[in-house]
């Protein structure tokens, strides 16, 4: 297992995560540092949460309008 030291800004942490998924996760990714592995994954959950967010108003009626009658314009 590897300690991390994050810094960002004004806060620092330490965790630990394990040697396993941080290998796979630098040859998926070809990221360099455990830094930017750590970073991007947290962009990553949070690109996910938000679109978890987004699909609430499926259905709900916000949006009114003719889909196929705006692609046969742009064409």
């Amino acid at each position: 297992m590897y300690t991390i030291k994050v810094y960002d800004r004004c806060m620092r942490t330490n965790i630990n995560i394990d040697d396993r998924l941080l290998s796979q996760a630098r040859r998926l990714t070809r990221l360099r540092t455990k830094r930017e592995i750590v970073h991007r994954a947290l962009e990553v959950l949070v690109q996910s949460e938000a679109r978890k967010g987004i699909l609430r108003f499926r259905g709900s009626g916000i949006w009114e309008g003719d889909l196929k009658a705006m692609r046969r314009d742009r064409q």
